[in-house]
This record gives C-alpha cells, structure tokens and sequence, in this order.
C-alpha cells in the first residue's frame, strides 16, 4: 500500500492505520452511487475518528425501498424503509474477531432525504456510512447525553471529510 509523506488532514486516517476490508453488495444498480474507494475511506475515517485502532471488517449492503422495508421490519419492528441499519458482529465470549458487522443504507431514502435536505447526495451517504459504522462500535442516540456524544463525533469525522455539520440545519 503505498503511503504518503505529507501531513495527512485533521480527522483522516494515518497511512499506517490497520487492515480494513469492507465489503459492498448491492441491491440496487450502482449508477449515481458513490464509488466503493468512498465508502471505503468513510469507514476508515468513522474508526479512526472513534479511535478504534485494530484491524476491522464491515459489510455494507445498498439495497431498494422493498429490502429497506422488510429489514427495518423484521429486526426493528417498523414497516417502513430507514436511510441505515446497523448490525454489530455478535461473537462468541471471548473471541476477538475484526468483523464489526454490517450496514444497510437504502439507496432511495438515502437519495430522497438529501434533496429534501438539501444535501448533496455523496456527503449524506457518507454521513450515514459514518452514523452506522459509530454504531457498530457501540455508540448509540437513544440517550441525550450519548446523542450529543455521537453528533459531536460524527461532525468532527465530517468535518476531516470536508463534509458540513449534517445537523446544522435539523
């Protein structure tokens, strides 16, 4: 792999950082999608961001408003198509494995709340990409406090991209 000898930019990842793999499927057709070096790199960026240091495997699906729906309603019981779903790797006690899990971004939704957000579509999938690897490593919203925790990490990993504060206008 070759690295680089510049100072890297606030919020990236070292040149040096550990072994990354993620996969990407998809459910969808891929013209219009960010490129899978961008999912890449938004992942890379989340894991450095949360100072998660050890090698690391996720899985990301991008899949239609029909697969969205029925994931959202078997694991979360909700019949309706969310823009992300995390899934963390659930291994055995005891057992240290790089796989984080997996996510699932539902391409139409994902497209359809960046317009309405006025948004550009790249940088609210990688907002997403970033909300759901955060939550793979085990931070959650469902709190104030941890909500404020996660929106403080996830705008400062942004922020590394060149991405604006995704909440500035909620």
């Amino acid at each position: 792999m070759p690295t680089s000898h510049g100072a890297a930019k606030a919020g990236a990842p070292s040149p040096r950082a550990p072994r990354l793999q993620v996969h990407l499927s998809y459910g969808v057709p891929r013209r219009g999608l960010p490129a899978p070096a961008s999912f890449r790199r938004w992942v890379q960026a989340a894991l450095h961001g949360a100072g998660h240091r050890r090698a690391a495997e996720v899985a990301i699906r991008l899949v239609d408003a029909d697969e969205g729906r029925a994931l959202n309603a078997r694991f979360r019981g909700k019949d309706y198509p969310t823009n992300v779903l995390s899934f963390p790797a659930e291994p055995p006690p005891g057992l240290r494995l790089a796989l984080l899990g997996d996510l699932a971004l539902c391409a139409p939704v994902v497209m359809r709340e960046a317009q309405a957000q006025g948004k550009r579509p790249r940088d609210h999938f990688a907002h997403l990409t970033v909300h759901g690897v955060l939550h793979l490593l085990g931070h959650d919203h469902e709190e104030a406090a941890a909500a404020q925790v996660m929106e403080a990490l996830e705008k400062r990993i942004l922020s590394g991209l060149g991405i604006a504060d995704p909440y500035a206008d909620d």
